[in-house]
């Protein structure tokens, strides 16, 4: 395709990673799709082969480590993964001249702040994850565009609210979410949108990148039920402190993102998450991968 423009996408086995290729290719992109068993980035060798051989536009790296709790005694692993390869695809793409899209998290920020976080916001991470993923945006270097986002889902692959339909659909069972965590849903194709839009007009930097519309757990976990046809009841109130058995690894009370550097750079706000998850779970009802009401 003379003239198209080309992207190299890792850890597009994910729910984000299979969005974000149907968009790029549909947008005219050419689109080089790895899942780990494709591309290891954690493959110093394997990468430079790989950004070398293809020396594409854009790298999208959609790879990472996201087992937060496992990452408090698996800490190599999670640098490995979230941080020493993000070197290795940074000093790929100056190698070739591609240009570096990396996504990052919110649980880089340490939750305690009363409002919501700025991009410029000085960071604090509690958990190995959250510091192995800081680690990563400064690898990425200044020429990267850095996204972070939270709470991701959708339609493809594993997230909460597939568990909670899931859960929700058997009788007896009550749901217990906590009302101290604070958050912005991401609905997967949208965060796979933007990530399209800030690619293809060559932003660098940090963006901060959800669904509008800041809720607890417990609110999520009603709307979702709302939304799928059961009772908002299913669901009851707890705090960080009630769970049984508590979390290895911590959790930012306050994770909501203000989207400022969209804003400052008059791209349009995302959507409430209330319509993409209204569709999301009208996609698997019809799918019928999950089990609704």
């Amino acid at each position: 395709m003379t003239g198209s423009r080309s992207v190299l996408v890792t850890g597009a086995g994910g729910q984000v990673g299979q969005e974000a290729t149907e968009l790029f290719t549909l947008a005219g992109w050419q689109v080089t799709a790895c899942d780990r068993s494709r591309l290891d980035i954690t493959d110093r060798r394997a990468v430079f082969d790989a950004v070398s051989g293809l020396r594409p536009d854009a790298v999208l790296n959609l790879a990472a480590w996201n087992a937060v709790d496992l990452a408090e005694t698996e800490i190599d692993g999670a640098y490995a993964a979230n941080a020493m390869a993000v070197r290795h695809l940074a000093e790929a793409c100056r190698r070739s001249g591609s240009r570096l899209a990396h996504v990052s998290t919110d649980y880089v920020f340490d939750g305690t702040k009363p409002e919501a976080y700025l991009e410029w916001d000085p960071t604090g991470p509690r958990s190995v994850y959250g510091r192995s993923k800081e680690a990563g945006e400064r690898e990425a270097g200044p020429d990267a565009l850095v996204v972070r986002t939270s709470w991701v889902c959708g339609a493809k692959g594993s997230n909460a609210v597939k568990t909670v339909l899931r859960l929700a659909a058997e009788p007896d069972r009550t749901l217990a979410f906590v009302t101290d965590q604070r958050g912005c849903p991401t609905l997967a194709r949208d965060l796979a949108a933007m990530l399209l839009a800030l690619i293809s007009d060559q932003h660098t930097g940090t963006f901060h990148v959800t669904n509008t519309g800041a809720v607890s757990w417990y609110e999520f976990v009603q709307q979702i039920l709302d939304t799928a046809g059961y009772p908002r009841d299913r669901v009851r109130p707890i705090t960080t402190a009630q769970m049984d058995p508590p979390r290895p690894a911590p959790r930012p009370a306050n994770s909501v993102l203000d989207h400022a550097a969209l804003r400052i750079c008059g791209m349009p706000a995302m959507r409430h998450f209330s319509e993409p998850l209204a569709e999301m779970i009208d996609e698997l009802r019809d799918r019928g991968t999950v089990p609704l009401p």
